[in-house]
């Protein structure tokens, strides 16, 4: 059975340029296994395919029980040269949260 991340856990966005940076912090840090096991560069960027168009990094904070992603050439542009609604992409963090796990 799956479940949806955002009952697991928490996430926020941010950006540097055309660069999306996403953390995923387990509400229980015992969760911490199962999300390094479930949710891989390749998951994230399968799940957001239609916003990432670059390469997808995982960054591993074992000592926080945290995961960060980089997620290169994602926000259209960059923010001081993009049209989108959400040029910072904070609205993604809630977007990776609804990835089925």
């Amino acid at each position: 059975m799956s479940r949806k991340l955002a009952e697991i856990a928490h996430s926020r966005a941010g950006d540097k340029g055309n660069t999306l940076i996403l953390s995923l912090i387990p509400f229980d840090p015992a969760d911490f296994d199962f999300l390094m096991e479930k949710v891989t560069t390749e998951k994230v960027k399968e799940h957001l395919v239609h916003q990432i168009h670059g390469e997808v990094v995982r960054y591993v904070l074992p000592d926080l029980k945290a995961i960060q992603f980089t997620c290169f050439n994602a926000l259209g542009g960059g923010v001081t040269t993009s049209l989108a609604m959400d040029s910072h992409g904070k609205s993604l963090s809630y977007a990776l949260l609804e990835m089925e796990v």
